[in-house]
Formats: structure tokens, sequence, C-alpha cells
């Protein structure tokens, strides 16, 4: 990390100039702290999305989606009632059947949706040549822990069961999530471990939870870091944990799991302006000793939620072109294994 970092002053650490355009547009879009509101305000306030669309605008450059073949809303059966999913799927000149992402995306458990984050699910489709079911789940305050982590086991479930359905091969799939995203598709790749359900075949975390402790070398430094802070994550566990000792559950606090071992390979992305950073260098140090395959890529300049940024920002590019790399070298051994295998 830069030697000018000053934890002492909790100054974090420079936004590049691509970064930092963004940043600006989101103060100008006049957003309130998160953590000063109720979460049904919380909701209602202006996105890094809308900062990024804000700002495509003002530099008269297209701010229309990233073009796949087809994307559609629907609906998976939940534990608790229906579940809102969009499914991307990209062009197919091959004609075989795709391989299936679940993309799990972030908002602290509490904030954000399928429209929130769209642009990560599209980027994955087309670099990874693979459909992307994008899923929602119930979200705290209203529905607390572990509502979120049910929805989106089932989620995982209900794509191992329909992947054929949808046009995608049900023996190739992989996991992606950011954020609480992250935390949540880790979790995922755990139970289907514990629970001998088919396995994904890589899990690419991007700035994922994986710990509780708020006193990490990345949350000192960028305690006031925006667009995520040290408050903001405070909010979150307030709002879907409640009781702040609840965060030690292994479900959360990812490097107490027991068991490391015997997990799909993980690509996690990490953003050095970011309190989670050593949330996911943690991660990572863990699975390594459990002997999973793990490769780790901190973008330096960039904050919190610079992976769906790709239109305004090169290094968001850049991480998703590494996501679809692992994703579709996961899925291509997957395919010479099965031809190397006798009937």
């Amino acid at each position: 990390m830069p030697a000018d970092t000053n934890p002492a002053n909790n100054t974090p650490p420079k936004a590049d100039a691509q970064m930092q355009a963004v940043l600006d547009q989101l103060a100008r879009l006049g957003g309130k702290p998160i953590e000063s509101l109720s979460p049904q305000e919380a909701r209602q306030q202006p996105t890094p999305a809308d900062a990024v669309k804000a700002l495509l605008e003002a530099k008269a450059k297209p701010a229309a989606p990233e073009t796949v073949a087809k994307v559609e809303d629907s609906t998976f059966p939940g534990p608790a009632g229906a579940v809102p999913i969009r499914i991307y799927t990209p062009e197919n000149t091959g004609g075989d059947p795709l391989p299936v992402v679940l993309y799990i995306h972030g908002g602290g458990w509490v904030i954000a949706d399928l429209d929130t984050y769209d642009a990560s699910p599209r980027a994955i489709a087309n670099a990874a040549k693979a459909i992307v079911v994008s899923t929602h789940y119930r979200q705290g305050p209203e529905h607390k822990f572990p509502a979120s982590h049910d929805d989106t086991l089932a989620a995982y479930q209900w794509v191992l069961a329909n992947a054929g359905k949808l046009g995608g091969d049900p023996k190739r799939i992989a996991l992606v999530g950011e954020s609480a995203g992250g935390n949540m598709a880790a979790n995922i790749a755990i139970a289907a471990r514990d629970n001998k359900w088919q396995a994904p075949l890589h899990q690419v975390l991007v700035y994922p939870v994986a710990d509780n402790d708020l006193n990490s070398p990345s949350y000192i430094e960028n305690a006031n870091a925006k667009p995520l802070n040290k408050a903001m994550i405070e909010w979150f566990v307030k709002h879907y944990i409640g009781d702040a000792a609840k965060t030690a559950d292994p479900r959360i606090a990812l490097v107490k799991q027991a068991n490391h071992a015997n997990l799909a390979p993980a690509t996690i992305i990490l953003a050095q302006i970011d309190p989670l950073r050593s949330d996911g260098e943690k991660y990572a140090e863990k699975l390594r000793a459990a002997g999973v395959p793990v490769t780790v890529q901190t973008y330096d300049g960039v904050t919190h939620e610079f992976f769906g940024m790709a239109a305004a920002v090169d290094k968001a590019k850049q991480a998703q072109q590494l996501a679809g790399e692992r994703l579709r070298e996961a899925f291509a051994s997957a395919v010479t294994s099965a031809q190397n295998t006798p009937d």
C-alpha cells in the first residue's frame, strides 16, 4: 500500500482521476449519509450506479447499459415466498448449452436491488460467455439474519435444478458476488461442500464481507471513505444482524469457519480504498492455508463499488475481464475433464 497512507487521521488513499470523477458526481447528486437515514429513506438515495450514468450523460457519452442478447425478469420460490431474479443471456454463436453463473448483489443486506446492480451481471454474461442469474433476497430490517443468506442458498439450488431449462449446462455452474453478495456466494460454496450439493466450479468474490473485525488495517485506513465507510457498516449490521455480537457467526465472519478446505477455487477482487479490503485478504489467506486455489487482485486508486463502473472506470473493466477469464477457464476445464472421463 502507498507509503503516504496515514491511518492516524483516517485519511484514505487517494482515488485515481476516473474514480474521483465518479465520487464527485455522486456528491453532486446530493445524497445524505446512509447511516443517518432509515432503511426506507436509504433505499431512495442516489447510488454509485446513478453517479456513473449522470457522469456519462454530462460528458455526452453513451449511458445505455451494456448489451446482452436477452434479459428476462422472473422469480423463483424461496423459503418465504417468491424471490425476484433477472436472467441475462449473452450471444451464443456455438449453439451448445452455456455455463451458468449465479450472481448476488451487494447493499449490506439492507439496500439495493437488481436494478442497482444491473451493470455487473451484464458484464459477467459477456466476459464469461455464460448465462447469469442475478438474484435478489429478503433484506433487513424487515427480514433479519439469516433471511438473505437463506434466500441465496435457495437461489443456488434453484439454478442447479433449472439451468437446463434456461439453455444452460447444469454441470457448469459458478458463483459471483459483490460485497454482502460476496459473503453469500462464499457461504453457498461452503454449504455445497457441507451438504454434498453439486459444487460450483469457481467463486468470484468481489470485496466480500468476510470478518467482523472493524479495527482491521483497511477499516482504520478507510474509516471515512466514500461510498462505503465504517459507520455505514455498523448501520448495516444494526439493521440486518441486530446484536453486533452475532457478527461472530461464521456465516458473517467467514474467516471463523471451522473448515476452509475442499472449496471451489476462488478469485477475490478487492479495492484499495475500501474498509472491506482486509476482509478479502484474510479470507484469501484462510483459503490458501486450506489448499484452495486462490487469485487475489487489489486495484489501487479505486473504491468499494467500483466493479460495476466499467463505463467510466478503466480498472473496473480490467476487474470484469479478470473475472470473466477465471470463469471461462473453470468452465473450459470442466468440459475437458468431462471429455477425458471414461463412460
